[in-house]
């Protein structure tokens, strides 16, 4: 969950009123946060880096409240502080609209197709006639640190650039150049740079060589003119120094370059509705409507409960069906759940009274996670030592280092992995108990490893595509393949679970080809008349890509069929 920090005075000034620690604990916890922690800046510093670099530093009670991590309108003290006066029913909820220039033509900003390859959405929006003190200006630049770090995806999904507009005249373009083709002095720097060298400086900034590979190897980058050709921004790592705003800013323009057009939309809303209370004229957006029907006779009651919610609600003529105006503040809600869950968090968990259930059930642990845990205890006895490994891997590990193709694992791929270690969801046991054995060579021979967890196999019957499969693995590493230990365990796992040697309901097995296996020793495994794994000694090659020097015997099995 994001953390926010706010002056605990300027909070109690905001609100109109002084609270104990206590009470705004509790209010704090009505309303669906959390009051993480009490503290300073000086007890920060001092707490990271001693009591010699605290010297000087702020006494200012600052309150860290904790908030969900999808209500992005409670990042900044000015939300924060809108949805606890409504909650508390001090200020009505807010009806957000449009306000268009008294003066001039609204302003526009032109997309080029040379966008389109490297960051192809845009949007943006103008704060008129706003006044900023020096808290509000801090909470604005606070804001947009926020949301770049939350909902932005730290700049890979969007970037938000302000600009005083005094000093730029539209209409403005979002185009994409190359590199060396952009020239403009970056904000608080002293002279001109291109794009391209701007990469070679900011590799060494602590804050910005964070966002450096989002563009660096493009071959065009994403950047905003005025109509004057004056840069305003090379999104998503610098501003312009030209347009940079200030605390005497009259009038703001905000651009949101973006992956996502969704996001854009619900970042920019989120900066425009946030502070435009600080504007002569608010600019709001018009909300949108959402009508959901509920079994309640207390529908005037619900009503009620969401208008404190921030959620504008009327009850329609039948008395049956509430009309929400959903206010852009609210990208959270999306289903008429989530409005049902705002009006219980406005009646107050705590509020609800405790029932006697209608209904009686006895829990009980599911089958298949019974059988996994008895099949553990034995193991153990067996000699066996359990691992516990990743879901996901590499694709190098379920293919590659077998020896297998990666079309023909069946394998889950990750949309946007962070690590080449973790692309896939796995599809077999086996990787991981091998890296785990290369990981403790040095432990003295010979290893007996297993592991009973689920792998994911692509599965087009299922509603997700995919499917979890309970598999048993176990593998076996010393300066002999033994082949006959896994052999026994595999004898062993059948006894327990009541599965006779023979064919039909028993169990048996037969030779078998597979590129993991060396040839010639490797079987597959059936009981009960269905192929339920395989089991042998594993070929040197998958040995060696491996890192390991010993041969290896192991078995795999599908435990699901047992229950």
């Amino acid at each position: 969950m994001p953390t926010v920090s706010v002056k605990r005075d300027l909070l109690f000034h905001a609100l109109g009123r002084t609270y104990t620690d206590e009470e705004f604990d509790e209010l704090c916890f009505e309303f669906g946060l959390e009051l993480d922690e009490i503290t300073s800046e000086k007890d920060i510093i001092s707490r990271e880096q001693g009591d010699t670099k605290a010297e000087g530093a702020s006494d200012v009670i600052l309150y860290k409240i904790d908030v969900p991590a999808n209500r992005y309108d409670l990042l900044c003290l000015e939300g924060l502080v809108r949805g606890l006066q409504v909650f508390k029913q001090k200020m009505e909820a807010p009806r957000y609209r449009r306000v268009s220039p008294a003066s001039s033509e609204p302003q526009r900003l032109v997309i080029t197709e040379e966008t389109t390859a490297v960051r192809p959405h845009a949007v943006a929006a103008v704060l008129r006639n706003i006044t900023f003190t020096q808290e509000r200006y801090d909470s604005f630049i606070e804001l947009q640190e926020k949301l770049h770090q939350n909902v932005c995806r730290k700049r890979t999904l969007v970037a938000i650039g302000t600009h005083d507009l005094d000093t730029i005249s539209g209409p403005f373009t979002y185009t994409a150049k190359p590199p060396g083709d952009i020239r403009f002095k970056p904000l608080n720097q002293a002279k001109e740079y291109t794009a391209q060298e701007l990469m070679s400086l900011y590799k060494t900034d602590s804050h910005l060589r964070h966002y450096l590979h989002i563009i660096e190897d493009e071959p065009l980058y994403p950047v905003i003119y005025d109509s004057n050709g004056i840069v305003l921004s090379l999104p998503p790592i610098i501003n312009g120094d030209h347009s940079k705003i200030s605390l005497n800013t009259k009038n703001v323009f905000i651009e949101c370059t973006a992956t996502d057009l969704t996001k854009a939309k619900i970042v920019l809303d989120m900066m425009v509705t946030m502070f435009c209370e600080y504007c002569y004229l608010p600019m709001f957006k018009v909300c949108n409507a959402l009508t959901f029907v509920i079994s309640s006779e207390s529908t005037e009651q619900i009503a009620q409960l969401l208008t404190k919610m921030c959620l504008r609600s009327e009850v329609m003529s039948d008395g049956e069906q509430i009309e929400v105006e959903i206010p852009p503040t609210r990208s959270d809600v999306i289903h008429a759940c989530d409005i049902m869950e705002d009006a219980a968090m406005a009646y107050g968990f705590n509020n609800i009274p405790r029932t006697t259930p209608r209904t009686y059930t006895v829990a009980s642990q599911l089958p298949l996670n019974k059988l996994s845990e008895l099949l553990r205890q034995d193991l153990a006895a067996a000699g066996f030592t359990e691992a516990l490994t990743f879901a996901l891997c590499s694709q190098e590990d379920i293919a590659d280092k077998l020896l297998k193709n990666i079309s023909e694992t069946r394998a889950c791929h990750i949309s946007n992995p962070k690590t080449a270690e973790f692309q896939v969801a796995r599809t077999t046991l086996l990787s991981g108990l091998l890296k785990t054995v290369a990981a403790n060579r040095k432990m003295p021979l010979p290893l007996r490893l297993f592991e009973i967890s689920d792998v994911v196999l692509k599965d087009e019957t299922k509603d997700v595509g995919a499917r979890n499969n309970r598999r048993l693995c176990a593998v076996y590493y010393n300066k002999s393949p033994g082949f006959e230990v896994i052999h026994g365990l595999m004898d062993r796992v059948m006894q327990l679970l009541e599965v006779k040697p023979g064919q039909g309901n028993g169990y048996h097995i037969q030779a078998a080809d597979d590129s993991t296996f060396f040839p010639g020793r490797c079987a597959e495994i059936f009981a009960r008349g269905k192929s339920i794994g395989r089991l042998g000694v594993l070929h040197p090659d998958v040995i060696n890509r491996f890192e390991l020097t010993m041969p290896c015997s192991a078995l795999d099995i599908d435990i699901e069929p047992f229950l």
